[in-house]
Order: C-alpha cells, then sequence, then structure tokens
C-alpha cells in the first residue's frame, strides 16, 4: 500500500494494452513527464482526472479507486484536484477575474463579499490585479496561463494535474506558473504535489522537477 497522491498501476495507454505504465507520483514532488503525439502522453492527465477510465490495470488518487467512484462522487472528486488544461481552458465571453471566481461561484458556499475579498488575493497572488478586467483574447499568452492556474488553485489542493502548461511560454515565465503550481516549498518538499504532462518542459524548468520521465510509444523511462 502506498501513500503516493497518484499511481498508475500496469494502466494501458492503447487500446490494445501491449505496453502499460506504472508509475508513482509522490507526495509534495513534483513529477513531469514528456512524450511526443503517438507516445500516449494525452491520455496521462485526462485519466488521472477521470474523463477517461482505464480499460485496465488500477489508477489511484489521493487514495480513491477513481473506477470505483459514481458520476456524482467523481464531480466531487475533481474539486479536491487543481487541473490546468492544455490551452487554458478559459471561457472567451468572461473576463479574467470572472474565469478565476468560477470554481469559488459554483463549488463553494461563500457569501459575495468573501468571494469577492478572496478574488482580490488571488489575483494580486497571480500578478493579474491590474489586469483582471480583460478578457483572454485582450490578455497576454502567460497572463492567461496565470488566470487559469489561480482558477485551478482556488480551493488550495495538494494535487496538481498541468497539460502541456509551459507552450508559448517563455523561460521565466514557465518557472513562474511551476513555481505557482508548487506553492513553495516547506521541510517536506514542495506545499503541492504536482503532475505535468506536455510535449516539452523547458531546461530552465527541468532541474525544478524532482522525478522526470519520457513515454516513448508506451513506455516510461526515468531521465536524469
Amino acid at each position: 500500500m502506498t501513500d503516493a497522491p497518484l499511481v498508475f498501476r500496469d494502466v494501458p495507454l492503447n487500446d490494445g494494452g501491449a505496453a502499460t505504465v506504472t508509475l508513482e507520483v509522490p507526495a509534495h514532488r513534483a513529477v513531469s513527464v514528456v512524450g511526443g503525439e503517438n507516445s500516449g502522453i494525452a491520455l496521462l492527465g485526462r485519466m488521472a482526472l477521470g474523463f477517461i477510465t482505464p480499460t485496465s490495470g488500477h489508477l489511484t488518487v489521493l487514495g480513491t479507486e477513481l473506477a470505483t467512484l459514481s458520476r456524482r462522487d467523481l464531480l466531487a472528486y475533481r474539486r479536491r484536484v487543481g487541473y490546468l488544461p492544455a490551452g487554458n481552458g478559459l471561457l472567451q465571453n468572461l473576463t479574467l477575474r470572472q474565469n478565476v471566481a468560477l470554481p469559488l461561484r459554483f463549488g463553494s458556499d461563500l457569501s459575495e463579499r468573501e468571494i469577492e475579498s478572496r478574488l482580490n488575493i488571488m489575483l494580486a497572488a497571480a500578478g493579474l490585479a491590474a489586469v483582471g478586467h480583460l478578457r483572454p483574447t485582450q490578455a497576454s499568452e502567460e497572463q492567461q496561463r496565470r488566470a487559469a492556474m489561480a482558477r485551478a488553485l482556488a480551493f488550495d489542493p495538494k494535487l496538481v494535474i498541468l497539460e502541456e502548461p509551459f507552450i508559448g511560454l517563455t523561460d521565466r515565465a514557465a518557472r513562474n506558473v511551476l513555481e505557482t503550481a508548487r506553492g513553495g516549498d516547506s521541510g517536506e518538499g514542495s506545499h503541492r504535489t504536482v503532475f505535468a504532462v506536455g510535449s516539452n518542459v523547458p531546461a530552465l524548468v527541468s532541474r525544478r522537477f524532482e522525478l522526470r520521465y519520457r513515454l516513448i510509444r508506451g513506455v516510461l523511462q526515468q531521465e536524469d
């Protein structure tokens, strides 16, 4: 039995199931998996969120076997995990501030006054206080990613899943995104457990991941 927040055990990344992935993401660590378009990399994050159910093997997140959850329980589970989707997932008809507010308005029982107060703190921490009124199309790529990250961290989750988090960002901006996800360091490691998947991790950012893997045609290889 493991206390790792995220565990893939013999999980197939293709219909045939010929190649399976076994991976533990330890608590308070940042773990990256990179891979090409045909490697199966796109499935890892979606499986961890319960958007896709593995055809075999076991996938455990925060101590819960996702395959055992009902639809209602799965929705409740997703509120416990921070999720930064590829492309940010921001709603274009809302401002950055309104996008960040979504989980607070629809996933909490906070009063409007409490929500506005928390939003002010979140936007200031994300460096968005002066641009919260902008719609995504009016904001820079970095500002959009910061807003999406602030939204993902609305409930200070223990586990954060990032899909293609660094595309379109400078090395500096990419580093800031990762450090925001980590939530600072403590004696145990980073405040949050971070699992990032995508096609590339900038060299400047890569060394901030304690564990690094490369997925090649469904086979996971650990990198130095």
